[in-house]
């Protein structure tokens, strides 16, 4: 049977082809984005974009294929907006991205994450009308801001700034003046100091926020804290995504 170039464009143009075709693309542009998430061990990972890249495509796809499913009626009787579907998704999209923010200590955590699930919802939308240039594009400069800017991220001169808590023996106490000094010594600034008695009595605690232009210092402060015999407990929780 000869080859006819024409039937392969017939079939190319077929409405069931391009659907595929959206719907393809979006499974793998969520899945490339996810699979960083997940290599980076975050919560929302590799199925979970693929599943929101595919769901934004096929809603959208809701709209621009509306005479599939409303056979019969002319469109200008019954047409659905498809800014009004992708402004609903995006919408919804909202509630996911803040399943995956919360809060450790006083530090927030998950932001990225959240941002890179709203992306790849915009990015689903625009596969779901095919508008396959700025998806491929965005794609691209998604990935590279969560894999290339993280080595850039970690080489940028950024001040460090953690959570600190201080706990001595009630008896035992080391006064703000000298646990100041110490914290200066190894290069940090301290904000926001506060003060807490034990419910039983038995220990003071000091609170505070610490801060330094060098990260590294932080194992030196804990190798100091750690020798320090009058100290009960410390904490140093650091703050960021």
């Amino acid at each position: 049977m000869p080859f006819d170039i024409h039937q392969l464009g017939v079939l190319w143009e077929s409405d069931w082809v391009q659907i595929s075709i959206h719907l393809l693309a979006a499974l793998v542009v969520g899945s490339i984005i996810g699979f960083e998430r997940s290599y980076h061990g975050r919560p929302a990972g590799f199925r979970t974009h693929t599943l929101v890249c595919l769901a934004s495509s096929l809603l959208m796809m809701i709209t621009y294929y509306q005479w599939k499913w409303l056979p019969g009626v002319p469109l200008d009787t019954v047409r659905t907006d498809p800014t009004r579907m992708a402004q609903g998704i995006m919408t919804g999209i909202g509630f996911l991205g803040a399943g995956v923010i919360y809060k450790e200590g006083r530090s927030v955590r998950g932001l990225t994450t959240s941002a890179s699930i709203w992306i790849t919802a915009a990015i689903g939308i625009l596969l779901g009308v095919g508008f396959y240039f700025p998806a491929i594009v965005a794609t691209a400069l998604t990935v590279g801001v969560l894999s290339v800017f993280r080595r850039i991220e970690a080489k940028m001169p950024s001040n460090f700034y953690a959570h600190h808590i201080l706990c001595f023996d009630r008896n035992k106490v080391m006064s703000e003046q000298e646990v100041r000094s110490l914290l200066m010594d190894h290069g940090f600034t301290v904000a926001n100091m506060s003060y807490r008695v034990s419910d039983d009595g038995r220990l003071f605690e000091y609170k505070m926020a610490i801060g330094t232009i060098d990260h590294k210092k932080i194992s030196s402060l804990v190798e100091t804290l750690r020798k320090l015999d009058d100290v009960r407990s410390f904490r140093i929780s650091p703050t960021g995504d």
